[in-house]
């Protein structure tokens, strides 16, 4: 079957099962957006920004668990998805980026729009491409969904120079990946599981650290049951919420920097921690040398180079955490723990949640509000600062690829492009954006693109008219020397809502939050609600540098 290289990409695309790709058009690019025009069924969502394409692709990939795939051109194109790439690679995001390139014979030139993406992302990227070969397209594209999705997930990018684009091939399905020495090792291997069997059955006191790869396994009603079995009690990193029912028994919430405080008491007195699908990140073991300091590690992730690298850990196992756990369960007899989980319930009940009651409205009350209306049932996400952690905190989502957040990187600016394609990838969801007024305005062009596809993203901005976990910081480390934390002129968040058309509500007291939320959710399009909260709140708890994790700053 003869076609251009632009068409047998796009047919690619649809024998991976693509139905939509996040993009922005350019020179070098064409080809393959007069493919998608003439022969093709891929929905294409033209957003206002490159950022925006591949958060939004990220976005959809955390909510459905498919690969997402993002479109740019050469040059300022390609450039302007680098954060958002660093952002998957970092977060184990499954993505294909596709980006346009300068003709072959003018590669290295520095030709107009002319970038080394390639050269650029090999840092951030799990593979990337740079097509000389347009025959080589089919099987390149199959290799690129393979290696994305599979083994620990991450992006990969395929840079198509303008004339391999246009060249005519004859398209054959390539039947044969032939990907030397990329194996990855999906079950564990035997003797590790049957020592960390023993070691689970002797633990008096077992905690179970949970991560992103239980929800990148589709491993959470497995750790559900594992946990049951052994009694064991569960702390989630930011990447691993709604892995394990926050609303469970045995739920401590997240654990860490601004972790409850009875995740960290319980992972300072553990004597087994059973890590699953987590990388040590210094977010969770602020301090490696004192983290878990009284017991025996079990380390089980799919990735080997995250085994050992941050904390020595006794039994490590490579593998699929689904299949371990699976493995694991088929030889775990039921233990009860009583006195353990009595001592974490007692933690839950001395040092809980709270923040300081006032008449003003508080971010955690906001929070809390949410879930109450939506049953914690709703997708939520957010961008990067206070309101993250507010949010990670409070929220307690309930299931798996509800909690969409920039957790490696950081992302300022991720929200609301990852809300638009996470309501892309699930329509029939409430999707609720929780992010800050600084985080808003990196990205609140995107609202834009909503507004266009009427997509019903709630927007919720908990705005304290500044950088507030930057000013939190500088509170703690800095004796209160503020410096560039202050927006001395935000725009009308509400007046922004309408130039689009949209709905915008402003909220000052606690006793017009839920009426807001309610009337939000009841519209078809997109609304922004803006919460206007106190600038001094803080985030706590807040374990600071060289601190242990049962030592935090608290109210």
């Amino acid at each position: 079957m003869k076609m251009t290289a632009a068409q047998a990409l796009v047919k690619c695309l649809q024998d991976q099962g693509v139905d939509v790709v996040f993009g922005y058009p350019g020179g070098n690019i064409i080809p393959v957006y007069d493919a998608l025009c003439t022969s093709s069924e891929i929905k294409h969502i033209l957003v206002r920004h490159e950022q925006g394409a591949v958060h939004a692709a990220d976005g959809y990939a955390r909510v459905t668990g498919k690969v997402g795939v993002c479109i740019a051109t050469s040059g300022p194109g390609a450039t302007n998805l680098v954060t958002g790439i660093a952002n998957a690679y970092m977060d184990s995001i499954p993505l294909v980026v596709i980006t346009g390139q300068v003709p072959t014979t003018m590669v290295g030139t520095d030709a107009f729009q002319e970038v080394d993406i390639t050269g650029i992302t090999i840092p951030i990227t799990k593979h990337n491409y740079l097509v000389r070969d347009a025959n080589k397209i089919p099987l390149i594209v199959k290799r690129a969904f393979h290696i994305a999705s599979t083994g620990r997930p991450g992006p990969v990018l395929i840079d198509l120079p303008k004339n391999v684009l246009q060249q005519e091939i004859n398209f054959s399905n390539p039947t044969d990946l032939k990907l030397l020495g990329y194996k990855p090792t999906c079950k564990g291997h035997k003797s590790q599981i049957a020592a960390a069997c023993d070691l689970i059955m002797k633990a008096k006191q077992p905690l179970i650290y949970a991560g992103g790869g239980i929800i990148t396994a589709n491993g959470s009603d497995v750790l559900c049951t594992l946990a049951e079995k052994i009694s064991a009690p569960v702390a989630c990193t930011l990447m691993g919420l709604g892995g394990f029912p926050g609303c469970h028994d045995l739920s401590l919430g997240m654990l860490g920097l601004h972790g409850t405080r009875y995740a960290n008491n319980a992972v300072m007195e553990c004597d087994v921690l059973i890590a699953l699908g987590v990388r040590f990140d210094d977010r969770v073991a602020v301090d490696f040398s004192s983290f878990a300091p009284k017991a025996k590690i079990i380390h089980v992730d799919i990735d080997p180079a995250e085994i050992g690298k941050n904390v020595k850990v006794d039994i490590p196992i490579v593998g699929d955490v689904k299949q371990v756990m699976e493995a694991m369960l088929a030889r775990l007899d039921e233990k009860n723990e009583d006195e353990w989980l009595a001592q974490t319930k007692a933690w839950k009940s001395q040092y809980p949640l709270k923040y300081e009651p006032s008449t003003g409205l508080k971010p955690q009350f906001i929070v809390e509000t949410i879930r109450e209306i939506t049953d914690g049932e709703a997708v939520i996400v957010t961008d990067v600062g206070q309101h993250q952690m507010w949010a990670a905190q409070y929220y307690r989502s309930k299931k798996p690829r509800t909690f969409i957040s920039s957790g490696g990187l950081g992302t300022m600016g991720y929200g609301l492009p990852a809300a638009v394609g996470a309501q892309v990838g699930a329509p029939d969801r409430d999707v609720i954006l929780i992010t800050g007024d600084g985080s808003f305005q990196m990205c609140m062009q995107e609202f834009g693109t909503a507004v266009e596809q009427g997509l019903p993203v709630k927007v919720v901005i908990l705005n304290n008219g500044s950088l507030g976990m930057v000013r939190q910081l500088q509170e703690f480390y800095c004796d209160r020397r503020y410096m560039a934390v202050n927006f001395s002129k935000n725009p009308d968040f509400v007046k922004f809502a309408g130039v689009y058309d949209s709905l915008g509500l402003r909220v000052t007291e606690p006793g017009q939050f839920r009426g807001a939320l309610e009337q939000a959710l009841k519209g078809e399009g997109p609304v922004i609600i803006d919460c206007v909260i106190d600038p001094d709140e803080n985030v706590y708890p807040m374990v600071l540098a060289g601190q242990p994790l049962s030592q935090p700053v608290d109210i």
